[in-house]
């Protein structure tokens, strides 16, 4: 209960751009937002392709394990619908910048955050330095298992962070079809954060049995103290990244 509560001011409070650079803050999309940013007239929603709604692992797709102490996690990556997001990540992973990494950031019933080698959510760069713009499709949304990059709140302000969605509960209601495509919006029924979408770049999302350790990072004891950010989502006891294994390497045409 209490962790709700939480996830409730935080999302309140989050109008005015909560946290620091490259933290991500829980700020929420109003519908109107969500709308212009994951549809057009032009198209028709439930035509698309929609590659979080299934574990296969496609040849224009990339696998990674991220092995951390409380177990491993594969996910898989979409670089055909956001190549930036998803360079970094992978060069990242390459490169070995989030091993010894932790989620400094749990809050759950909402998401676990890390990838900030400083690991209070105030650190991380891109790989190219610089922040990098959000990369939006209709095909990719918040649902639970999505992985996302973190922000600062702006459109260009992407570094190394990034989010999995946790949440359990049904977000279904309201969510329109004029909107969404009918199957996301079945999706949402099994969990996510749809207030999410259009503001955060989905560029990823777990397979197999991966949530099985999200949920295990989820619930973990936090310190129960407030953060910078007024949060109780400091865990009592570190979750670390020993390693991200490239499995698959899209193939490209």
């Amino acid at each position: 209960m209490k962790k709700k509560i939480m996830l409730s001011v935080a999302t309140l409070a989050a109008l005015a751009v909560l946290g620091a650079c490259n933290s991500t803050s829980t700020t929420k999309s109003s519908d109107s937002s969500t709308a212009t940013t994951t549809t057009s007239s032009s198209v028709d929603l439930n035509s698309l392709e929609l590659p979080q709604l299934t574990d296969e692992v496609a040849e224009n797709e990339t696998l990674v394990e991220m092995v951390t102490s409380a177990g491993s996690i594969k996910i898989k990556l979409f670089p055909s619908l956001a190549p930036k997001a998803v360079e970094n990540f992978v060069t990242h992973a390459k490169e070995g910048y989030y091993n010894g990494t932790k989620f400094h950031r749990v809050i759950e019933d909402f998401m676990i955050q890390g990838g900030d080698p400083k690991g209070d959510g105030t650190g991380g760069e891109s790989i190219w330095g610089d922040p990098f713009k959000n990369e939006i499709s209709n095909q990719l949304y918040n649902i639970r298992g999505a992985l996302a990059m973190a922000n600062a709140g702006g459109d260009a302000s992407n570094g190394s962070q990034f989010f999995i969605v946790q949440n359990n509960d049904d977000k279904s209601d309201g969510l329109a079809i004029q909107y969404y495509p009918e199957a996301i919006i079945e999706a949402y029924k099994k969990g996510g954060v749809p207030q999410l979408d259009g503001g955060y770049t989905v560029f990823g999302q777990v397979v197999d049995n991966g949530m099985e350790v999200v949920d295990k990072i989820a619930t973990s004891e936090t310190t129960g103290e407030a953060n910078s950010m007024g949060e109780d989502s400091t865990l009592k006891e570190d979750v670390t990244i020993k390693e991200i294994k490239i499995l698959q390497e899209a193939k490209t045409k």
